[in-house]
This record gives structure tokens, C-alpha cells and sequence, in this order.
């Protein structure tokens, strides 16, 4: 059976079946040879249904959580026998909804009489939904005398541009730009002035504030102490000098950048996101920035003097390929490059590692997560620019800086 054909003739009247989450109807047509009541029927159906299909199918369970609602039996008795319709609304997928239907027919008692249920038709009420749309959409086409004309397209444009504006509040005691998430939600993004809250606004990210210029105010460092925080600034120079002051001053978890050259508020829905979705770890930024936090305590001195043989020399050379790429070398006893990775997905790549890396080399900070995973593998040797706030090193792995192969970070 085709769960996504409609047949020609629509559905006119759903009787009380509730349509507002419903995807589908299984239509099922009933007969037994006695006489039963609508009570019947729906006590059969839940109590043969019962079990037969595990806990995640259970009626009575889907019921409860709306992802099957009212079951309507319409059944009249003639001659000593009793025939009907049986319709239920389901927001399962299609194959949940598939396995339901065939459940039903397998009940063959209603009461004391023998009974025999067959389903007549799954119908997918969106394409139901739609088809009334279309042919709305057409009787108001045929009504309207004025065609739309560009400068009602500027019309549309200017109300939505209103609404926008109306939508921005004033945050902190420096009233700083922002959208209307922002107290309430548990992440914010720290973009650099209003018209990046607005173009946010626009593709529906309300939990924007703008620093409005290169000293950043005490409220930006405030909720960047309170809530998840990512920095999403422009891609030119002025970018990275804001950038810079955030990651000294606020608690920054992650940096986001527009790509080269372009700012936050020219960027479409598409560049947004996927810059978002680019984000990366603040602590690793600053290792490539060679920032400190003045909001984080300095790291405990946890380096191992490096290797005085020709291994120190072949870290020496692989770190300075890394340098300024915010990239990982997992490399093998012989410090041969087993895999390249994105610092980013270090942790995960090295985790899942199925051989046997001796050293880890990066360009970026030196994290606890890092060092316990490192330990676990059996690494030998982890290598990065700076090593961040290490409150447990094992014994059997040796931390090494750039500064300590006597590099620049």
C-alpha cells in the first residue's frame, strides 16, 4: 500500500478526528456476526492489540503521548449482524503507521462474536491539507483585481524590516543591542554591532548582543560568565582585534568568523550557519592567537623537558608545518604521520584510533580532555602550543610546547 497516494476523491468530512499533529488516517471497514457497540470495538482493539507489538507500539502508551488520538467506530447492527468503519488518526512515521494498520486486522473477536476487520485505505491527511490549499490558493487568484506590483514587494519588505527593528531590546546598563532571547536563553552569540543583531534576527536567531565597538562593555563579560558563549565576528582585521579582547576579557567557549573579507550583517542564511556550525573551541584559538585569559588561572608547570635525540628534531619540523593551520598530527614511534586532522575533531579522531600513535602533535592548547584521552590510547608524547590548565597529568605522558622545541607559538 502507498502511504503517500491520495485517491482522487477527497475526504469531505473527518467526523471529530482532532487533523492539528495528525500525518495519517488508517480507514478500516468491520464486520461481525453479532450484534456489538461502538464500546466493543475499541475495548477489542486495545485488548488484542495489547503486547503484540512491544512496548514502543502499545495503544494505549501511543494514546497517552497523542501519537495516535481518538479512535471513532461508526457501526450499525442489522439482521442479527453488525457492520462499520473504524478510523484512526496517527502521527507516527509511515512505518510505524504500516505495522498499526496490519495489528488491526489481526483481531477476529469483538465481544463474544466472531469479527474480521480489514483496512480499507491509509490516507495522508498533509496531502489532503495541501490539496485544500491549492485550490484556496486558486479562488483567491481569481478574485484579485490588482496584480502584485514592485512596489508592493517594497512594502512587504519595509513591515518585515519594521518588525525586525521592533523585535530588538536593550540589554545591560550600557543598553547594549540585542535580540529578545537573550536573558532567557542558555547560549548567546557576541556579534559586533546592531545591524549583525538584525541580520541574525532575520533568519530567526534571537539570542544575539552586539558589543558596539572595541571596549568591551562589563555585560558582555558578565553573561559570557553565565552562559555559553560563542563569538561571531567579521572577517576583516577589526574582526580579530575584537576577538582578541573578548578572549582576554570574557569567558569564551567558541569563536565563529564570517568568511574573509565579509561582516556578520551582509551574510546570507546559508554563510550564517554554516559558520555557526563551523565553530570552533575558544581554548584552541587562543593557543593559535598566543592568548592568555586574564579570567582563567595559569596553568601549572607541566612540561617534560623535550627528547635530545633526532625525535626532538622531526617534532621540531612537523610542528612548524602546523603552525597558524589549526591542524593535528597523529604520528607512529617513528614519527611517521599516521593521520591529519582538524584540531577540532583531535579528540574524536584520536579516541576512535584503531592504531598505535605514539605522539600527538597540534597546533593548539594542551586541554585536560586531551591529556586523559591521550593517556587512555597509551601516547607517549603530546605536543601543542601552549598547554592550558592541566589539573592531573599522568605519569607516563610527556607534555611538550612549542617553546619547549624552542619554537615561536
Amino acid at each position: 500500500m502507498d502511504l503517500n497516494h491520495l485517491e482522487d476523491q477527497e475526504v469531505i468530512s473527518m467526523g471529530k478526528i482532532d487533523l492539528g499533529t495528525t500525518k495519517y488516517v488508517i480507514h478500516a471497514n468491520i464486520e461481525t456476526n453479532g450484534i456489538v457497540e461502538k464500546p466493543d470495538v475499541v475495548g477489542a482493539i486495545f485488548g488484542q492489540t495489547e503486547g503484540l507489538l512491544g512496548d514502543d507500539l502499545d495503544l494505549r502508551e501511543l494514546q497517552k503521548t497523542g501519537r495516535i488520538g481518538r479512535i471513532e467506530v461508526n457501526i450499525e447492527s442489522k439482521g442479527g449482524r453488525s457492520k462499520g468503519t473504524i478510523s484512526v488518526p496517527s502521527s507516527l512515521d509511515k512505518v510505524e503507521t504500516a505495522i498499526l494498520a496490519a495489528a488491526l486486522e489481526t483481531i477476529d473477536r469483538v465481544g463474544p462474536c466472531e469479527a474480521n476487520i480489514t483496512i480499507s485505505s491509509i490516507e495522508d491527511v498533509r496531502v489532503t491539507k495541501r490539496k485544500r490549499v491549492i485550490s484556496r490558493a486558486k479562488d483567491i487568484l481569481k478574485t484579485m483585481v490588482e496584480e502584485i506590483t514592485p512596489d508592493s514587494i517594497e512594502i512587504t519588505e519595509e513591515v518585515k524590516e519594521a518588525f525586525r527593528l521592533q523585535e530588538i531590546t536593550k540589554y545591560g546598563k550600557e543598553n547594549l543591542p540585542a535580540g529578545p532571547n537573550i536573558k532567557d536563553s542558555d547560549a548567546i552569540i557576541i556579534v559586533e554591532g546592531r545591524a549583525d543583531v538584525i541580520n541574525l534576527l532575520k533568519y530567526g536567531i534571537k539570542n544575539a548582543i552586539a558589543v558596539e565597538g572595541t571596549s568591551i562593555p562589563q555585560t558582555i563579560i558578565d553573561l559570557s560568565k553565565e552562559k555559553t558563549t560563542t563569538v561571531f565576528t567579521d572577517g576583516d582585521r577589526g574582526g580579530e582585534l575584537i576577538l582578541r579582547e573578548l578572549l582576554q576579557v570574557a569567558d569564551v567557549d567558541f569563536v565563529a568568523r564570517a568568511p574573509d573579507g565579509k561582516e556578520v550583517e551582509e551574510l546570507t542564511k546559508k554563510e550564517i550557519f554554516k559558520a555557526l556550525r563551523n565553530k570552533i573551541p575558544a581554548e584552541q584559538v587562543k593557543g593559535s592567537l598566543a592568548i592568555t585569559s586574564e579570567n582563567h588561572a595559569k596553568p601549572a608547570k607541566t612540561s617534560t623537558p623535550p627528547p635530545k635525540n633526532e625525535k626532538a628534531e622531526k617534532f621540531r619540523s612537523l610542528f612548524s608545518d602546523l603552525t597558524g593551520t589549526l591542524k593535528a598530527y597523529l604520528v607512529d614511534e617513528d614519527v611517521n604521520v599516521i593521520k591529519e586532522v582538524a584540531v577540532r575533531d583531535l579528540a574524536v579522531a584520536l579516541k576512535n584510533s584503531k592504531e598505535k600513535v605514539s605522539a600527538v602533535i597540534f597546533d593548539g592548547v594542551i586541554t585536560q580532555r586531551l591529556v586523559e584521552i591521550s593517556s587512555e590510547k597509551g601516547v607517549e608524547y603530546l605536543v601543542g602550543a601552549k598547554i592550558g590548565n592541566i589539573t592531573k597529568k599522568p605519569i607516563g605522558l610527556k607534555l611538550l610546547t612549542a617553546k619547549d622545541l624552542g619554537l615561536q607559538a
